[in-house]
């Protein structure tokens, strides 16, 4: 499949007034009754909004504080990428028959959104079909059609003529001839969204099947012609949606809105860029180091955790160490298989960020960089041993005696955990993003840190300097 020239597909794609299709979706969003709970495989799915709560956990109390909220939209955050296919099933069954017993004691019709990586890594189709499945078991409710957008502006991911892209530079590449399709746990071949659906239900679901809601019509802002495509999904039907902007998104959602007027129902599977438009959220500056509440006399230094594997990731580390911003400590993870060796390097590691924070030092921590490879036929039990290593990671937060002047941790797996077990967060407020498609939360006054700054660095997210980059902003450099 070739690769395509980021200008040359600019060059051909009709411009169209944003301004004018923005106020059509706030005047829909003003009449929608819904609220979009987003369920988050992994801490980056707040990357384009702000203003909003994050849950850590999906107790009954926490779903119906999200209900509750004058926010149209909240994030439960499920971590779900690091689990096993079965806990990955079970999480979803709990959090479904959760949301729609709320729902209906509160009152209040809802829309879920199953946010997943925007280069198709993932439980999919297990976590869209166990919601869809839980649901339809214990309501009247019947799910014609499941939205698949998984387009995410802020990190190049764009989709054309129903093929999935990953930009790097001018260069638009298939998603399925990435380093992320070879993913170990979560791989693929496919770039067109047909053949991918295809390929992942094992052939249940057809690309022939499929609807594909074009670029040409969103341009032109056919929006009638897409509500009556969304009214005819049925059996659940696979909706594909091409974006290569937000106004692509905003036409789109002035149409599903439209469509479920009339009864319909779906699910929707998709990167960051659908929660911002469906829940409304304003576009907003990046954060500077006084936004994120930094104390000009904080003698501390800082700390950042790297567990992410995938090579932006180790570029954007190289890049930082060479800066000379940050002490660096290696952990060897690949210690994990003996049990007494693995507690000694984690302590080793933990005791090293004590001494450069408390120094005035910030530190970087990062798992040794060869990935552990146990065998082709071993996927389910390197994925028990990265969770091992990612509790050793989030440990060293955990078990930290000297507070950071700030945390970052880079991977959605190490962001995680490191939130919810490291800092003990239980609901979070998004404050923005430090740069495009990196969050930063506000940490709940129930945390090991309250009200601190916790910059949530995706994993596939930034060019080569941009870890450097975020690192000067916190530093005030």
């Amino acid at each position: 499949m070739k690769t395509l020239n980021m200008q040359k597909v600019k060059n051909t794609i009709l411009e169209v007034d944003r301004a004018t299709i923005t106020a059509s979706l706030e005047e829909e969003l003003a009449h929608s009754p819904y609220k979009i709970v987003v369920l988050d495989d992994d801490p980056t799915g707040i990357q384009t909004v702000h203003g909003v709560s994050v849950y850590t956990n999906w107790e009954k109390s926490s779903i119906e504080a999200g209900f509750r909220e004058n926010n149209r939209i909240f994030f439960i955050l499920t971590n779900s990428r690091g689990f096993t296919k079965d806990e990955t099933e079970k999480c979803h069954q709990q959090i479904a028959n959760r949301v729609q017993e709320v729902s209906v004691e509160e009152g209040i019709p809802y829309v879920m959104i199953s946010r997943g990586d925007s280069t198709l890594r993932g439980h999919y189709p297990l976590e869209t079909e166990t919601i869809k499945n839980t649901i339809e078991s214990e309501s009247n409710v019947t799910f014609d059609g499941e939205v698949i957008i998984p387009f995410f502006k802020e990190g190049g991911r764009l989709t054309i003529n129903n093929i999935h892209y990953v930009q790097d530079g001018e260069t638009l590449i298939p998603a399925g001839e990435t380093e992320f399709a070879k993913d170990r746990t979560f791989g693929f071949n496919a770039s067109h969204l047909g053949e991918w659906i295809e390929e992942k239900t094992e052939s249940r679901y057809k690309k022939e099947n499929t609807i594909y809601i074009t670029l040409d019509d969103l341009r032109n802002q056919r929006i009638a012609k897409i509500k009556d495509q969304l009214v005819a999904a049925k059996d659940f039907q696979k909706i594909v949606v091409n974006a290569f902007g937000y106004e692509d998104v905003e036409v789109f959602a002035i149409a599903f809105l439209q469509a479920m007027k009339e009864g319909k129902h779906f699910i929707c599977r998709s990167a960051a860029s659908l929660t911002k438009v469906l829940g409304g959220i304003s576009d907003k500056p990046l954060l500077t180091r006084e936004d994120m509440v930094i104390s000009e006399d904080e003698e501390n230094g800082g700390l950042i955790a790297v567990g992410s594997h995938v090579k932006k990731t180790t570029e954007q580390l190289e890049a930082l160490l060479e800066s000379g911003l940050v002490e660096a400590i290696e952990f060897d993870v690949h210690l994990v298989k003996d049990d007494e060796e693995f507690k000694k390097e984690t302590e080793r590691v933990r005791l090293a960020c004590e001494k450069a924070i408390q120094s005035g030092q910030s530190v970087v921590y990062y798992t040794r960089r060869e990935r552990l490879d146990l065998g082709d036929n071993m996927k389910e039990e390197e994925l028990k041993l990265s969770v091992k290593i990612s509790d050793a990671v989030t440990s060293i937060v955990h078990d930290l005696k000297v507070q950071p002047s700030y945390i970052v941790a880079k991977g959605g797996i190490t962001s995680s955990s490191i939130g919810t077990e490291g800092l003990s967060v239980k609901r979070a407020e998004v404050a923005g993003q430090v740069k495009p498609g990196i969050p930063v939360w506000k940490t709940g006054p129930e945390s090991k840190f309250p009200y601190g700054p916790y910059v949530i660095f995706p994993g596939n997210v930034g060019s080569k300097e941009t870890l450097k980059e975020v690192i000067e902003v916190l530093e005030g450099k």
